[in-house]
């Protein structure tokens, strides 16, 4: 069964990990846990009151197949977690890592978008919160996730496209996540 891992900080969004947090163990067979740089009691954007009680060494430990950073307000500022030895300690082990709107702000100022495809709100902002941000040649402007070599990176209004590359990285087959997908596009048809 692989394993997914969800990072979560104080104001983190709610819309962002909520699909796989959902669906990824009870219909896909996947282990999704939920780790924090800080662990402790502490609300989503929306208000959720949440206690994360497992650290980012617990989740070097578990061996993670995916790591998920999700998004909120606190990656745009100077109190945001420096997770670079701990991405880089997970990607060498050989999971993927993720990143969803905020979130690739923490994957930016770890160098781990300097070198790969990638996305993310826009490309002035990670320019203006990841100071050493040097990926400007292989941004790629897409309202969908993009995953090259082993990482995936999305927009914040991107949570069905992040979720379907993080079930297929975790081993869900493609044609499962083409159905996922397309239940979840429905409404829109």
């Amino acid at each position: 069964m692989a394993r997914v891992a969800l990072l979560l900080t104080p104001g983190f969004a709610d819309w962002e990990y909520a699909l796989i947090a959902g669906t990824g163990a009870p219909f896909y067979g996947l282990e999704v846990d939920f780790f924090a740089p800080s662990p402790g009691q502490f609300r989503s954007q929306g208000g959720l009151a949440v206690t994360v009680d497992r650290d980012l060494q617990q989740c070097l430990a578990w061996q993670p197949d995916v790591v998920a950073v999700i998004g909120g307000m606190l990656w745009e500022g100077e109190q945001a977690p420096d997770l670079r030895s701990f991405l880089h300690a997970c990607h060498a082990r050989g999971a993927t890592l993720a990143g969803i709107c905020g979130g690739t702000v923490a994957l930016a100022r770890a160098g781990l978008l300097d070198a790969v495809a990638h996305t993310s709100n826009n490309p002035q902002y990670l320019q203006q919160h990841a100071v050493n941000y040097a990926g400007q040649a292989h941004y790629q402007s897409s309202p969908a996730a993009v995953v090259a070599e082993r990482i995936i990176t999305a927009p914040g209004p991107a949570p069905v496209s992040f979720t379907c590359a993080v079930l297929q990285s975790a081993g869900v087959a493609p044609e499962v996540v083409a159905h996922f997908r397309s239940m979840l596009a429905a409404e829109h048809a």
